[in-house]
């Protein structure tokens, strides 16, 4: 099945830039080139090819950034278990599909498009917070694209969103499908229920070790000693290099000026709207309300919620589509309290807005936040520095020197510790000298032993890890952990129990067509709960349970989990609600527009399908696996 084509069509640059700063150089192909594979395609779409080298730029960097967000080294193995290589084709062929579609409706986007586009990226931002071309020269660098390429990758990942844009924008769902599948996900419930918990049961008797000496090796996990590791790390914090940074006038200047908007906020409004059909509904409304009707009753009196009127706090700019500026303008003028006569609204109907809370404005000058932002400037200037040392450390790497040696040479600290298991423990319990930071733990157990790690920045600065070797985990003899594994078994025991017991009193309830006498029998007491919705989140109502009782017809009985407690719901459906919908309510808007999206993209997808069956995809096998690292079969 084709992937979510919103998926395929939004620039994947960007998900490579949320690991960019653990990027480092890499080697791209050499046994390639030299077999003259260079310009050999992987994929053919129609007129267009996908080539060898694009696809193993674009494969290498997946899967640099897949082990970015694990914190570790993703193996081919593990690659080819997920599909990796398979998805990035999928998505590889979906975008030239729709490449050649741009192509022959001579869509096309202007050079300053592509400049804003590139110039609004983050990551290319400097230590002002404006982009930088050194910056953005570095980022591309690391990711093997030229500038030329990479330009031209922007304006095709722009000219493709064009396209769907056009197949999805303006498309709404009918309203009657709209009213289902609110009422599906509005639905409200109610229901009786009693608590199966351990007094149900009798005693559970304690097993014979054999039983227990299984349970044990069948929780090897819980029941044996952590995998303590051996590991060597070099690091650097932005303390270390703060005293060579000196922040400029002139930096903080352009820093405040291009993030104004940080120290300067509009005032804003809590805001109240009622929506009238017409002037003249609006009109009587208005002098009811100036008659001494409240705000919520003259709601009320058009049939709305009072919470359905609330707007929330809005700035100017907000309500300025719907009224218009100057009339918005008008309304953040009055005071707490205050209210508009009729307005007109650019859709054709009529409002009154009231003021329900008034949210000063503040602003921060220069000199004011001076401080602020030289502090951040140099947090700034410190991190790239980092990102220097870092490629000092790889060239040193690359150059034959060890870990200790290389860290030396570029003035990073060095640290050695000959057991840390995944909690940052010793042997004995004690914390180790380790950074208390799980995202340290994970390199350190997500690296091959005897391997040497990149630079990887973390919350404390740049770390090099380097795994000297291992301690493999120990099943613990049943003396040492008798009276944990007994604890353990028990419950889980008593749960199968306690679920069996509750199957048995539903079915009694649903013959009884009543929960009074299966209550008595195990001593419980029949309560009613609160309005159920899809979403309710609470320590008795289960996702499970819920489950059960939303799939229940009105009067059955079903059963499932208390919360995560280990003991059991035995309820009842004692009524059904469906609250009626309001096409003005502003959840239901929100909704429409985001059901109505996913539609949309189901559109895109099914068009996709068609002109990649219309163009005609074939793919190499052996070219594939060549760049995945896998045997032909």
């Amino acid at each position: 099945m084709l992937q979510n084509m919103r998926k395929f069509a939004k620039s994947w640059v960007a998900n490579i830039f949320l690991g960019i700063l653990t990027l480092s150089f890499v080697s791209w192909g050499v046994g390639d080139i030299l077999q003259g594979r260079v310009n050999t395609a992987v994929a053919t779409v129609g007129d267009s090819s996908i080539e060898q080298t694009e696809f193993q730029r674009d494969y290498s960097n997946a899967l640099r950034r897949l082990g970015d967000e694990r914190g570790k080294a993703i193996s081919t193995d593990e690659a080819r278990k997920e599909n990796l290589g398979g998805q990035l084709l999928e998505e590889s062929i979906n975008r030239t599909v729709l490449d050649n579609v741009v192509r022959k409706l001579n869509l096309t986007t202007s050079d300053a498009m592509v400049t804003a586009t590139i110039q609004s990226v983050p990551a290319f931002a400097g230590p002002t917070g404006i982009f930088d071309r050194g910056t953005f020269e570095q980022r591309i660098s690391r990711l093997n694209y030229s500038e030329r390429g990479f330009i031209e990758l922007i304006r095709a990942d722009t000219t493709r969103n064009q396209l769907v844009a056009a197949v999805e924008s303006g498309f709404e769902i009918p309203p009657g499908y709209a009213r289902a599948l609110f009422a599906y996900f509005m639905e409200m419930r109610a229901a009786e229920y009693i608590v199966v918990d351990a007094r149900a049961l009798g005693p559970i008797p304690p097993p014979p070790d054999s039983v227990l000496e299984a349970y044990v090796k069948a929780h090897t996990g819980r029941f044996s000693t952590p995998e303590y590791r051996d590991v060597t790390y070099a690091w650097i914090a932005p303390e270390d290099v703060m005293a060579g940074i000196t922040v400029t006038d002139e930096q903080i200047k352009q820093a405040y000026e291009s993030h104004l908007d940080q120290f300067v906020t509009p005032a804003k409004r809590e805001l109240q709207q009622i929506i009238f059909p017409n002037e003249a509904a609006a009109k009587a409304a208005y002098a009811k309300i100036k008659a001494g009707q409240t705000f919520e009753q003259a709601a009320v009196a058009l049939g709305e919620k009072p919470s359905d009127i609330n707007l929330g706090e809005l700035v100017a700019e907000d309500i300025e589509p719907a009224i218009g500026a100057v009339q918005a303008k008008a309304v953040f003028e009055l005071p707490l309290g205050g209210m508009t006569q009729p307005l007109k609204t650019t859709s054709g109907g009529w409002a009154i807005i009231r003021i329900s809370k008034v949210t000063p404005g503040t602003s921060k000058s220069l000199e004011q936040a001076k401080e602020e932002i030289s502090k951040a400037i140099a947090q700034e200037l410190a991190q790239a520095k980092l990102v220097d040392i870092a490629n000092a450390y790889t060239d040193a790497s690359s150059g034959g020197l060890n870990l200790a040696d290389a860290a030396k040479k570029v003035g990073m600290h060095t640290a050695h510790i000959t057991a840390i298991d995944a909690a940052g423990l010793a042997p004995d319990g004690s914390k180790t000298v380790a950074p208390d930071d799980p995202d340290f733990r994970k390199l350190v157990f997500g690296a091959e032993v005897g391997e040497e790690g990149d630079p990887q920045p973390l919350k404390g600065g740049t770390y090099v890890i380097s795994v000297n070797g291992l301690v493999p985990p120990k099943l613990k003899p049943l003396d040492q952990v008798r009276a944990a594994a007994l604890a353990a078994w028990t419950a889980e025991q008593r749960s199968i129990l306690l679920r069996k017991k509750a199957q048995e009193l539903a079915e009694t309830a649903n013959r009884d067509k009543s929960l009074d006498l299966v209550a008595r029998t195990v001593g419980a007491k029949v309560q009613a709960s609160p309005a159920l919705s899809r979403r309710t989140s609470d320590a008795i109502f289960s996702p499970a349970l819920l489950s059960a009782l939303f799939n229940a017809m009105p009067g059955q009985a079903v059963f499932g989990p208390k919360g995560t407690s280990g003991e059991f719901i035995v309820a009842r459906i004692t009524g059904i609600v469906h609250p009626p919908i309001s096409p003005n309510d502003p959840g239901y808007r929100q909704g429409l527009r985001y059901i109505s999206a996913n539609v949309a993209s189901g559109i895109t997808e099914s068009f996709t399908a068609a002109q990649r069956a219309g163009q005609g995809v074939t793919t190499d096998s052996k070219l594939l696996n060549n760049v995945m690292g896998t045997e032909s079969q």
